[in-house]
Formats: structure tokens, sequence, C-alpha cells
């Protein structure tokens, strides 16, 4: 046995061992199974410990050790399965031991997803193009000018003809890169549509079915390009994403403005930003005043205003003045930058229905193929003679011969390709998960995107979701001589000394009104629990709950009292205050009661002899709160909840309010979470809305957690399963309309998709379908056809409730 410091010496050994990191663009591996090829070759390649193979995105992320291996043979790896790599990055990655790897190449930006495709211009399309062509030629040699179709050569004894020759130009044309994919899938043991294809065509055109092996490589080559086509579209709404952060900056160094990569510019470094331009970095405003479209980051249409110490989120658009900002992240950190990763990382992760259809296609396509060489082998054998048939009006004959069996079975190989159904939910995914997020929502996994789409109930915490969050003046009810502005001149003086929530909101709604000569109090004191107490103008005033004034002698039991629900109208303040009266009972019954029923902070204000009068706070509403909850119960959400920990009477009143199906009050976070179980027991999969810390053990409990106002927020970015990037509640009907319909179009696209290939396998036996419908409707149709269908998901907006 080795002893302990040997043991650290390898521990060691271990730790400083270094590994890299490439991000390659392949634009060509645009599917699950194009995945699977290139996963095999990388695991035979030594050095490679891990890869993440994104074909949605069209990247590879490839880490390996390069003692062992180097970005050039991964590469190579990577085009032995037959994809070329068009643009790679190679950062280091972190040692065992936590120390940063210097990496060579780029460092550590990665391609987040391949370049545009030239398709149609392309060499595989003019192969294409070509074999197109010589096919053309060849079928009006075949069957229109037949007197023409003389043979031109002899092959083993049988006469070639100019059709035949055209034919076999067609196969070299744009049969060959097909044969080549197959050679790649065999040395790959991959059985993938290259491969049935590749055996198709030489099958084919070994025995002589020139027309048919022409139609094949010609029709499968179209249809591959129209499939590269329609990803390259897909992928369009991801690079929309990269392409929201501008790639250079202005930065004021030694004096002077000098222009250069965003990459370049280190934290606390201060930015140039004119009117037009994007904001390049995350940062903070110093200098400077505009209005700033942050639709890019919070879905949020209306711009922003921001001055000195106001956050900036880079991709933002400065529409108006001249700002500075410091720069408080790098280009790497930016809250796009983790979007723009998040998203990467929702693509990447397989949802349950993708992997249902994976492992089904792992059944389905060896299943077929064996179908398609028993229909090839065994009708011959047992058919003597041609056996004519009626199905359904029509006339069927079964023919004996080799020839036409061969031909089905080879029918039978294009429609045992699953392409269109294993595509349909990634495509459905990527387009409604960068759909969202071009809206100011972050959907972290395409599981998270279904999960929300199948909910059945929605708890929302009131304050920060329903609510702003933050206290306001509602209210105010001046008494006796005084008016609202010597009210608020009161409040806001007695309240300068303290620092309670009700303190900060009377003095922003003084500032507001423009109230700014308040008098300095003297000998404030806080009275816990109660309010405050200051001298004003050598008089000692107060400010504090109606128990405070009770205390002090005041009758309030008639402005406190309970009515029917009415409150006191203007004109009766407009009495009261006529009278000169500053006494309780000019409220007028029931209106601080009413007040409280509101769910409003009651403070009144005065002397120990004479009340100036009452202001009502409270944490406002949000506008859109209650149209929101309104769409959600009309979209089918079976119930909608608030939970708070607010007292049971702001809960009712807030409740009321916003038409939330119920709503639980004085919860403490623990019980929050026994809220979510008990929605989960009794109506099943519950969405959880909240924005703070205390949200956390709710948000984790329900099926799906949703951060509010999670932009520049690490800690909603890393924890949410869904984060509203804005504080905009209105985002939730969207949330869920699109979730709930990008369900449907996955199911939509396996059941087509499915139901198109069985209906199609059942033909072949009967001769009622050829090898071009097989490729046209079975292959090229139904691929093209979910990738249309997946992008209507991008089409989906925000609902505006103006």
């Amino acid at each position: 046995m080795t002893d302990g410091s040997d043991d650290g010496d390898g521990a060691g050994e271990a730790g400083r061992r270094r590994e890299l990191t490439a991000s390659l663009a392949v634009p060509e591996m645009d599917c699950p199974s194009c995945a699977g090829k290139v996963d095999n070759a990388l695991g035979r390649l030594d050095g490679v410990t891990d890869a993440a193979l994104n074909p949605t995105a069209g990247t590879a992320t490839v880490t390996y050790d390069p003692e062992v291996a180097d970005e050039a043979a991964v590469i190579a790896a990577i085009e032995g399965a037959g994809y070329e790599v068009t643009e790679g990055r190679t950062g280091g990655s972190e040692d065992a031991d936590g120390t940063e790897a210097g990496g060579d190449g780029a460092g550590a930006g990665g391609v987040a997803v391949a370049p545009p495709a030239e398709v149609w211009t392309s060499a595989r399309a003019k192969k294409t193009w070509v074999g197109a062509g010589l096919v053309t030629l060849g079928l009006l040699f075949e069957f229109v000018l037949t007197g023409r179709n003389t043979a031109v050569a002899s092959v083993l004894g049988a006469p070639l003809t100019l059709a035949d020759a055209l034919f076999i130009g067609a196969v070299a044309a744009s049969g060959v890169p097909v044969i080549r994919g197959g050679f790649y899938s065999a040395r790959n043991r991959s059985l993938d549509i290259d491969l049935l294809m590749g055996t198709a065509i030489i099958a084919a055109t070994g025995i002589g079915y020139f027309v048919e092996a022409a139609t094949l490589a010609v029709l499968f080559s179209i249809a591959e390009l129209l499939e590269d086509y329609a990803m390259d579209r897909a992928r369009d709404s991801l690079r929309e994403l990269m392409e929201l952060s501008p790639d250079e900056a202005t930065v004021k160094r030694d004096g002077d403005e000098a222009t250069v990569p965003a990459d370049d510019v280190a934290v606390g470094e201060v930015v140039v930003v004119r009117p037009g331009e994007k904001i390049p970095l995350d940062g903070t405003v110093v200098e400077g005043e505009s209005a700033v479209d942050e639709s890019p980051i919070t879905g949020e249409s209306v711009p922003v205003d921001k001055a000195p110490g106001d956050e900036a989120f880079a991709g933002a658009i400065n529409e108006e003045g001249y700002l500075e900002i410091e720069v408080t992240s790098t280009a790497g950190d930016s809250t796009l930058a983790r979007i723009i990763e998040l998203v990467q990382g929702a693509q990447a992760e397989k949802t349950e229905t993708e992997r249902f259809v994976d492992r089904f296609a792992g059944y389905y396509t060896p299943v077929v193929v064996v179908l398609a060489i028993l229909t090839a082998a065994v009708p011959p054998l047992v058919i003597a003679d041609p056996i004519a048939v009626e199905i359904a009006g029509y006339g069927v004959t079964f023919a004996a011969d080799w020839g036409t069996w061969f031909v089905r079975g080879l029918t039978l190989l294009v429609i045992a390709c699953p392409c269109a159904f294993v595509i349909s939910t990634p495509v459905s995914v990527v387009s409604g998960v960068t759909s969202a997020a071009r809206n100011g929502v972050l959907v972290k996994g395409g599981n998270h995107l279904e999960a929300m789409g199948d909910v059945d109930a929605v708890a929302l915490d009131k304050t920060g979701t329903l609510t702003e969050g933050r206290l306001t003046v509602t209210d105010l009810l001046p008494l006796g001589d005084a008016d609202e502005t010597a009210l608020l001149r009161r409040a806001a003086a007695l309240e300068r000394r303290s620092e309670h929530p009700i303190a900060t909101a009377i003095l922003d709604r003084a500032e507001r009104a423009g109230t700014t000569d308040l008098p300095e109090p003297t000998g404030f004191e806080s009275l816990t629990g109660k309010g405050i107490r200051a001298e004003i103008d050598g008089e000692t005033y107060y400010a504090g709950k109606p128990a405070l004034f009770e205390e002090l002698g005041f009758d309030l039991s008639r402005a406190r009292a309970e009515t029917d629900g009415g409150v006191v109208t203007g004109d009766d303040e407009v009495g009261a205050a006529a009278e000169g009266d500053g006494s309780p009972g000019a409220f007028g019954e029931g209106a601080l009661a009413a007040l409280e029923r509101e769910g409003k902070t009651v403070v009144l204000v005065g002397t120990a002899t004479e009340l100036t009068g009452a202001v009502a706070v409270a944490d406002e509403v949000r506008r859109d709160s209650a149209r929101a909850v309104e769409r959600l119960q009309a979209l089918g959400v079976e119930r909608v909840v608030m939970l708070t920990g607010d007292n049971e009477g702001t809960a009712r009143a807030i409740a009321e309010q916003v038409g939330v199906d119920e709503y639980r009050a004085d919860l403490l976070p623990e019980e929050k979470v026994a809220a979510v179980e008990s929605l989960q027991a009794e109506y099943g999969e519950v969405a959880m809305v909240g924005d703070g810390i205390n949200d956390a053990p709710a948000l984790a409990t329900a099926e799906v957690g949703i951060a509010m106002g999670a932009a520049g927020t690490d800690t909603a970015l890393e924890t949410a399963d869904i984060a509203l990037m804005g504080d905009d509640v209105a985002k939730l009907p969207y949330l869920y309309a699109l979730s709930h319909t990008a369900n449907g179009v996955i199911r939509q696209n396996i059941w087509a998709s499915l139901g198109v290939k069985f209906l199609l396998a059942l033909g072949v036996p009967l001769g009622l379908v050829s090898v071009a419908v097989a490729v046209v409707v079975g292959d090229m149709g139904m691929s093209l056809g979910v990738t249309g269908n997946a992008m209507r998901l991008s089409g989906i907006e925000p609902e505006s409730f103006e």
C-alpha cells in the first residue's frame, strides 16, 4: 500500500492537468442522428473528455486533454463523420485545483450558433441542380423522345441507352454526396437516413433500376437542401439574440475616446453611448439622461428614463440623450450574455417528449428496415402469378416479379427514416424558447416550456408580483383649515428623520408634489410600534397609527366603524373642512374603516388636541394584475391563487381588486410551500410566481418556478425555471399561451409525422406509393411541414393590456 504522501502527490499531479474546450460551428449537423454520428466519432478519439452537441444550433463544444489531442484532431474527427466545421474557438478550462488554465485561440467566448449557410449556392446545391437537369433530360428521352433514345454503350452484354447514361450521370452528380454520407454513417454504426438512402441508391443502380436510382438521388438531395434551409431559418432567432449586443464600445481612456472590441472593456471603465446606439455592456449611468429602449432585455416596449445612478443593460438602445456608463460586468458576464447562455442550455436539454421520441425512433427505424427487406424478398417467393384484387373500390395487383417488389422495398427504406418526428420537438423548443427570450421571458429548458403549458393552477406571491412592491401614498384626507398641501407638508416634515418605508412613501409624494420647504423637526422621537413625535414650529406633532391618537384621547370610533361598504364622499369632507373642524368626527362615518378595508395603512397627523388629517399608504396593485389574472382564467388555468405573508384584511382587499379565485394570508415561507403542495394535491401541476428570496422554497416546490423582475439579478437568473426579465405581470398570460401552443404544436408534429408515414407504409405493398412520393411527402414534405409548424411559435406576441 502506498503512503499518504504518495497519494497527495498523485492528487496534485491530477490537479495540475489542464483541459481545453473547443467551441465549433457544424452547420450540417442539424438532426439528432447527425449528432449521434459526431458523438460516436468523437468517442473514438483519445483525449476527448466531454462533448456537448447541439444540432438545433449547429454547434459542438468539445473538451479535451491537450497533451493527448488538439483542436485539429477534434475537427478531423467531426469531419470524418461527414460534417464540415466552418468556425471554431478554443479556450482554457479550469484545472482540477480550481485555477484558470489559459487557452489558446479566442478565449472564453464560444460559438453560440452556426453562421448563416449559403444553402442554394453551396457545392451540394450545384451538384443537385446538375443531377436534376440530367434526370429531366433522361425522362425526356425515356418517355417522350423514345425514337432518339438509342444505345450508346454496352455493359456486361446489356445495352445502355442515352437515357440510362443520363440517369447514371444524375446519380453520380446528386447521389455521390448521399452515398458518401451513408458511408460515414456505416462507419459510425448509425442507422440513419444517409445510410438508408445511400444503400437504396447503390442497390437500385446495381441492378439496373436507373430511373428509380436517379429520381431518389435528386429528390433526396433537394429534400436535404430544403431541410437545411428550414433549419437555417430556425437558427435565425438565435442569431438575432447574438446580434443584440454590439461588438464594439466607445471607451473613455486617458481623457480621449477610443473604439475597442466590447470584450476588451474592463469593469470600472466608462463607455460612451450616443443617441441611437446600443449599450455595449451592463453598467451604471454616471453622466447624462436619456430614454432607453430595454425591450431586448425585459420585453417592455415603453422606453425607460435613465439618469445618473440608474442601471443600464447591454443590448438596450439609447434613444435620445448622451450617456456615460460605468461598466459593472464584462461582455461575457452581462445580463444579455447570461440570457444567451441560458437559451443555449435550454435547447441542449432534452424534454420528456424528445426522450420518448428518441426511444421510439430507436425501435421504429430497424423495424421498418426489416419490413423493407421482407417486402423486397418474400412476395416474389410466395406469389407465383399476379393477383388482382379490389380494395375500397380500387383495383390493386400484387405482382409476382422481383423487380416490382424490389422497388417497393426500396420505397419502404425511404419511409423508414424518422427525421420528421425526431426533429418535431427540438425545432418547436428552439422556436418557443427564443421567441420568449425576445419578449423578455427567459425559459431555461424545453421541459419547463412543456410543463408551463400543462399547469392546472398558478400561485402568485402578492408583494412585488401582483403589487408594485413599494409603498405609495394613495389618499390625503385633510381636516379643519388644512388642505392637502398643508397636510403633506406636516407629514413629510415629521417623517424626515424616520427610515420606515411609510416615511419614504410620504417623502416621495411630497417631492413629486413640489413640497420642498419642509420645516426642520426637533426633539424627534420614535414611538415603537405606534408612530413618531417631533416639534415643528414650536408645537409638538404626532404621526402614527389610529391607536396612537386613541391613546392621546381622540374618539375615532365613528371614523373606524364598519359601514355597508361606502366611504365618505368628497362633499362630506368639504363640509367638514368648511366647519373648521379638526375633530375625529370630521372624517365622516366609516372613512378610516373604508381605507383599511381596501388594504391601506392609515397614518394620522396632528397635535395632542387637534387632527390635521390622515394619510393613506398602500403597496399599489400593478395596473395589469387584474387583467393578467382574468386572461389566465380565460386561457384555461383552473385555479389562480394569491399567497402572501400580509394580514387577512390587506390580502382580502388585494384579492378582490385583482380577481384571484382564492387567497391565503399570514403565510411564512414554509407555509407557502405547504400551500403549493396542497394546490398540487387538489388541482395537479402548479406554477409559482414570486420575486423575493422568501419565495424560493415555494418556487422550488412547484412544477414551474417563475421569478419576477430578473433583469440584472444573478440569483433569480440562476435559480428560477422561468424568469420574467421585467416587472411585468402581463407576461404571464403570454407565457402560458406560448407554452400551451408549443405543446399543441409538438403533438401535431409528432402525430402528423407518424400518421403520414404509417399511411405511406400501408400503401407501399399495394403499389400506391412510389419512391418519388415517399421522398417528397414522407421525408421532405413532413420535415418541412414540422419545421414550418414550429416556426409559428415565433409569431406569438404578448397581449397589450392598454
